[in-house]
């Protein structure tokens, strides 16, 4: 979770959380890592994760169970690594999660079929498919390669007008030496002279 009253988004709190592990991990500690780098892009958080796996082997030489969503950091090699992964019995286009844990990488990611257990509208996963199938298979966050490329977002609107009043309001604001009401208080303020 996030902690917004002090600033910290979600990728924040998780990244002092893995400095204090880290930083304070011994041979003889166990670590629970979930989803490290979730909360950046593929690219950054992936690079994180690896490079976390590695001071966890190299470094610290902790027992650790690291979850994972990046499927190629199962190519990191050490000879005190194991892959494992949940066994799923796939049929078709049905795919049954069996809750087991087995030897060995998963060889690809089930999350629309997630999503659709978890009630996602059809529209909406018929369309995340075609966008996989057409994303090229180096770059898993690029603009697919054929077919419509995803929606493309509305233009950006400036934070404010140039004659704005709210804007002169913010500026004259002592943010340092509000308390956390008084901070409310003037949000509420602020929004009820937004036309």
């Amino acid at each position: 979770s996030d902690h917004l009253a002090r600033g910290e988004s979600t990728f924040l709190v998780e990244m002092n959380e893995t400095a204090h592990i880290l930083r304070n991990a011994t041979p003889a500690s166990l670590v629970i890592m979930d989803e490290v780098g979730r909360g950046t892009g593929t690219r950054d958080g992936f690079s994180l994760a690896w490079a976390i796996c590695e001071h966890l082997l190299d470094g610290v030489g902790a027992k650790t169970l690291f979850a994972t969503h990046f499927h190629e950091l199962t190519a990191l090699r050490h000879p005190a690594l194991k892959n494992f992964s949940m066994a799923v019995l796939e049929e078709g286009d049905e795919v049954v999660f069996l809750r087991r844990v087995i030897p060995g990488a998963a060889d690809h990611s089930y999350g629309l079929h997630v999503a659709r257990l978890a009630g996602v509208p059809a529209s909406v996963l018929v369309r995340a498919a075609q966008i996989l199938e057409n994303l090229p298979p180096e770059e898993g966050t690029a603009v697919p390669k054929k077919g419509r490329p995803p929606a493309a977002a509305e233009p950006q609107l400036d934070l404010f007008a140039a004659e704005d009043p709210l804007r002169t309001a913010l500026r004259s604001a002592d943010l340092d030496r509000l308390t956390p009401l008084e901070a409310l208080n003037l949000l509420a303020d602020w929004k009820r002279r937004i036309p």
